[in-house]
């Protein structure tokens, strides 16, 4: 039996999409190895928040307050939700693969001295957990001997946990060592935009290196983006040629997005690009190579000169909404 822990990620006193499919990953994991599930809420002033974690089925919600887990940062966090799972005797931490997800799991592992499997897209019937490899040409079955289990969860192998009944809230002083933290919160860089969040978009429009510049971003490919209602990406190709800020790069070193509907403009389709789009619902790619790999994964696929095809495309979306 394992009884689960997961870490619940938030920001600006919400909770995005991810958290909640980290708490979905969690039950999973529980039902399968016949634990409970149970969540933490950590930062300042989250009673709230964890009230409302606790919507989603979950047997207890911690909310852990401290001063020092005002912002994240990775030591005091890590000691805060090691020591919790310790004295609360859950053996299994689940979080999903994000920023903060890669940068703090691992650290948990080691003061646990516990295994890890990063990135899963499924659970097996026997506790072990299965992870792509190769950019998704291989996965890999997991099996972890270690008492403790440190587990992030890929956002786009999961559905979202749905309200399912009220589990018990309960407020939990942080055990924090303050004479080992070495890290301090400095101030947090955020990038703002009107338009949607990439990795919770229904839609994502994303160029590549066929775009040729920065300029053509902006003058060719965000009216489409805008008058589609989606978010902007880019291949690394596109990002490592400074077009545009690598917080747009989908694929296997950048985001991972598995939206409704996903158009590729001027993508070849490395290996590497589609590991991180592959999952789309549909997939639509626009590129004057008819030889392009991004093809043989395309739903829809358009060969032309994209400075063409994009704004009559875009021309047509806008007819369509009047």
């Amino acid at each position: 039996m394992s009884n689960v822990l997961i870490f619940a990620e938030h920001q600006h006193q919400k909770f995005s999409k991810i958290a909640l499919v980290a708490v979905r990953a969690g039950q999973i994991i529980a039902e399968k190895t016949g634990g409970e599930c149970h969540a933490a809420v950590l930062g300042v002033g989250i009673e709230g928040l964890a009230k409302q974690l606790a919507e989603y089925g979950v047997k207890h919600v911690y909310a852990v307050e401290d001063p020092a887990l005002e912002h994240y940062v990775a030591d005091a966090y890590t000691q805060a939700l090691s020591n919790l799972a310790l004295d609360k005797g859950l053996d299994v931490i689940v979080a999903t693969a994000s920023a903060v997800g890669k940068d703090l799991l691992p650290r948990v592992a080691a003061r646990l001295d516990g295994g890890i499997a990063c990135d899963i897209t499924g659970v097996g019937s026997d506790g072990t957990f299965e992870r792509p490899m190769y950019a998704g040409n291989a996965t890999a079955t997991i099996s972890i001997e270690r008492p403790h289990k440190v587990v992030s969860v890929r956002a786009t192998a999961f559905d979202a946990a749905v309200k399912s009944g009220a589990g018990a809230v309960e407020k939990v002083a942080a055990k924090i060592d303050r004479g080992a933290l070495k890290m301090k919160f400095v101030k947090f860089n955020e990038t703002k935009s009107d338009r949607p969040v990439l990795t919770e978009a229904r839609i994502v429009v994303s160029g590549g290196r066929g775009l040729k510049n920065g300029e053509n971003f902006t003058t060719v490919l965000e009216p489409l983006v805008d008058a589609m209602g989606a978010a902007m990406g880019a291949s690394r190709a596109a990002v490592d040629a400074g077009f545009v800020p690598n917080d747009l790069q989908v694929g296997q070193t950048g985001k991972v997005v598995a939206p409704e509907l996903y158009v590729a403009v001027g993508i070849s389709g490395a290996i590497q690009h589609l590991a991180g789009m592959k999952d789309s619902k549909v997939i639509v790619a626009i590129n004057k190579d008819e030889e392009a790999p991004i093809f043989q994964v395309a739903d829809y696929g358009l060969v032309a000169d994209l400075f063409k095809a994009v704004p009559e495309m875009k021309d047509e979306v806008e007819k369509l909404k009047h």
